[in-house]
């Protein structure tokens, strides 16, 4: 202990707490495909062949820039990627990983595995299972539609929980097709959009597309312009300049109760720079669980958590009493009452939207002893208005 010789105030520096939270991504996409046959690769001023990127997640932030490593659209080796990619920047998207898989690709390199190379006995992971060692938010494979690989996407995404998956319809799907699909699903953490769209190539080529790289866009759009709150419904897509099929009430009336989200055509109804009329119209997730019918709901959850879980990592070996837990209390308070300012959670007062408990009720001795710390955190997300009901009375007194 340092002996003090004369009479005097001393300081002594102490551990000071974080205090706030940083917000993290929410929409950084995962694209799994195929994409042009490309010989020779530019990237950086290295010239590389581009068999050099298979299954390696490689980070692309234009679509110039996915050109000059991926090569463009090509009917044969590249016919969904390359376009979805593009429509994902067209519509709002700023940042995603591509994950290259073979020309012949299979199912099982969609869905990938972890393989050994014997010669350096590295592990090497393959298709859908090498997104797991980047930071992403959304999966899309566009227009692979197999159950199989639409299951271990959302296989993928419940394991990493932060994660949402875009799904495809088939292009010929019909009712009967939907309430098969609708059987084998049963999630929050993905969404299936259908029909598949048509756009221009710039050639001048009418083609049809899976929407999932389109709707990732607007996911983007939305979480950037208006917060990860905002159902992404309502909006204008860019770059479709008509549908496959062409949606009415009745047929909406049966696909709605099934969770499918359609695009439909509503001349002037596009919204935030969207389309004119190719309209995003639904929100709903897959799951048949009322509390996460909406999408919006589960990624704020997801972002929410996400940001409250990387924010208090520096709580890991801190003295576990009640100083502590104060400190992280008082952090989430104040990261959810920022929320709760923006509109991020309903409530006309702040312990309507939110409560934090972290104290001597969810901390019993056990969890001290066991070295764990254990906060509640109750949430009132908001939801989208799907139906506005108006009730008109005509008087016929004059």
């Amino acid at each position: 202990m340092k002996s003090y010789l004369r009479r005097g105030v001393y300081v002594k520096q102490v551990r000071a707490y974080p205090t706030a939270i940083a917000r993290v991504e929410t929409s950084v996409v995962g694209f799994v495909g195929k994409t042009e046959h490309v010989h020779k690769v530019v990237f950086d001023t290295v010239t590389f062949n581009n068999d050099a990127l298979l299954n390696i997640p490689t980070k692309i932030t234009s679509w110039a820039e996915y050109v000059d490593m991926y090569g463009d659209y090509d009917k044969k080796y590249s016919p969904y990627l390359a376009l979805s990619v593009k429509g994902f920047f067209d519509n709002g998207g700023s940042a995603c990983y591509i994950v290259r898989v073979p020309e012949q690709a299979t199912t099982a390199d969609f869905i990938g595995s972890v393989i050994n190379t014997h010669a350096n006995n590295m592990n090497i992971k393959q298709g859908l299972a090498a997104l797991e060692s980047v930071d992403i938010n959304i999966i899309c494979i566009p227009g692979v539609t197999d159950i199989a690989v639409q299951q271990a996407m959302i296989k993928h995404c419940e394991k990493f929980k932060y994660r949402f998956c875009i799904l495809d319809s088939v292009q010929t799907a019909d009712v009967n097709w939907f309430k098969a699909r609708r059987s084998q699903l049963d999630t929050s953490y993905a969404a299936l959009y259908y029909p598949w769209l048509k756009l221009t190539t710039d050639s001048g080529e009418v083609v049809v597309m899976p929407p999932s790289g389109f709707i990732a866009g607007v996911y983007a759009q939305m979480d950037a312009t208006r917060g990860v709150h905002k159902a992404p419904a309502n909006i204008g897509i860019n770059g479709a300049i008509d549908l496959l099929v062409n949606i009415d009430n009745s047929l909406q009336d049966i696909l709605n109760p099934l969770h499918i989200n359609c695009l439909r055509s509503f001349p002037n109804r596009g919204r935030s720079g969207g389309s004119s009329n190719i309209v995003i119209w639904g929100a709903r997730t897959l799951s048949r669980d009322p509390q996460w019918k909406y999408l919006n709901v589960r990624r704020l959850c997801s972002f929410i958590e996400e940001s409250i879980y990387k924010g208090t990592l520096w709580a890991v070996f801190e003295p576990n009493n009640e100083t502590l837990w104060a400190a992280i209390k008082l952090l989430i308070d104040n990261f959810l009452m920022q929320l709760w300012k923006e509109g991020m959670l309903q409530g006309a007062k702040a312990d309507e939207a939110f409560f934090v408990r972290c104290d001597r009720s969810t901390n019993s001795i056990a969890d001290i002893e066991n070295g764990r710390v254990r906060i509640n955190i109750g949430l009132a997300a908001l939801k989208p208005a799907e139906f506005i009901v108006i009730n008109i009375l005509q008087n016929s007194r004059k």
